[in-house]
């Protein structure tokens, strides 16, 4: 074996690591590490206010009105806030319908979820704030498990849990659903050992004197629940503070999904960079695993299936085409589905895409500020 051929084994091999790494090895050294118990208390529970933002989501909404009753019912001194980011479709009509329930604030047109947010923030008054989606929907003892959290002083953040329905609608919705399962389950693991790095906006809360000041081009429930680790508190999960979401059916919108969330977080981490270098070692290792490695994904599959084929090629040109042929094959097929294993493999392949996607367009400055609800989520 030539050193070109052995540097091309070490890059497939580097490859395969790093492609890994957040799935497979980043969990294994998490689970090496000690735990830090969190203590959940009685004494006197923290006021709290609801906050959720919604673009035409008049087909979600009347679930999610019954929902917020429900809440309501278990605490009572839940105050709940919402706004309409110029729906289109009747959703300010059915929020201000609702208005015993619940605050309404109107945006003046599209300004997107992170300005919206900022609004309700201002105008909250509960010691926690809870954040959460406009198709979500929680459990209804959700807010009532919460709080006691936040008995523990070192507590700054409390994440829930998500489970997602309607995974086996499409090869889209089942890879979805697995990648939400690790996700779930890493988090588990972070908030095991420390703190947990980040929050999705399906369900998290912290403590509202927390709440930091941000642009409108950042991913908002990234930078605000990593706030609460810049000022020295614990982020937590809560796996008893359940969330319930349907799944993405689309290939099509899941992908325009993952490049607008990927280049939104990438923005934020450009904000967000000199915190980050603040935090403890432990946490920048969090950090790099969870989100750095992960979002580059889609280049080490890059890397790796081109040194595999220089390196077949190198050995054996012919095998080398047939190989680089059975794939664009593999692939085609896979395009044109939409279920079986074939399907799942190129929905999560596209997944990488997307991600580096996004990540590309920030870097050369492309923004997303607003956003639109997935037609596909049953």
């Amino acid at each position: 074996m030539t050193a070109i051929d052995l540097a091309l084994g070490i890059l497939v091999l580097l490859s395969a690591v790093l492609l890994l790494w957040p799935f497979l090895f980043y969990p294994l050294i998490l689970r090496l590490l000690p735990e830090r118990p969190v203590t959940r208390g009685a004494g006197a529970t923290p006021t709290a206010s609801l906050l959720f933002c919604s673009y035409n989501e008049a087909g979600a909404l009347p679930a999610k009105i019954a929902n917020l009753r429900a809440l309501k019912a278990q605490h009572r001194g839940l105050e709940i806030l919402a706004f309409d980011d110029g729906s289109a479709d009747g959703t300010g009509a059915l929020l201000a319908e609702a208005g015993d329930l619940l605050t309404l604030v109107s945006g003046p047109g599209r300004s997107g979820k992170a300005h919206g947010m900022k609004l309700l923030a201002a105008r909250a008054t509960g010691d926690v704030l809870i954040f959460t989606d406009a198709n979500v929907l929680l459990d209804e003892d959700a807010i009532v498990a919460l709080l006691p959290y936040y008995a523990d002083p070192d507590v700054g953040g409390v994440l829930g849990s998500l489970r997602y329905g309607g995974a086996d609608s499409s090869a889209s919705a089942s890879i979805g659903a697995l990648y939400w399962r690790i996700e779930e389950h890493l988090k588990d693991l972070e908030s095991r050992t420390g703190n947990v790095m980040g929050a999705d906006g399906s369900i998290f809360s912290i403590r509202r004197a927390l709440y930091p000041t941000f642009p409108d081009s950042v991913l908002d429930d990234l930078t605000v629940s990593m706030s609460v680790v810049f000022a020295g508190k614990r982020l937590i999960k809560a796996k008893d503070v359940i969330a319930r979401e349907m799944m993405v059916a689309r290939r099509e919108d899941e992908y325009r999904r993952k490049v607008r969330i990927a280049a939104r977080s990438w923005h934020t981490h450009a904000h967000l960079r000199p915190q980050l270098h603040r935090m403890s070692a432990l946490d920048r290792f969090k950090y790099a695993s969870r989100k750095i490695v992960r979002w580059f994904g889609g280049l080490w599959i890059a890397l790796g299936a081109v040194s595999a084929l220089v390196l077949a090629w190198r050995i054996a040109p012919v095998a080398a085409i047939a190989l680089g042929a059975m794939g664009l094959g593999l692939l085609g097929l896979g395009l044109a589905a939409r279920r079986g294993p074939l399907a799942g493999i190129v929905d999560m392949l596209l997944a990488y895409v997307a991600t580096l996607k996004g990540v590309l367009l920030a870097m050369k400055g492309q923004t997303f500020t607003t956003w639109a609800p997935a037609k596909s989520r049953d």
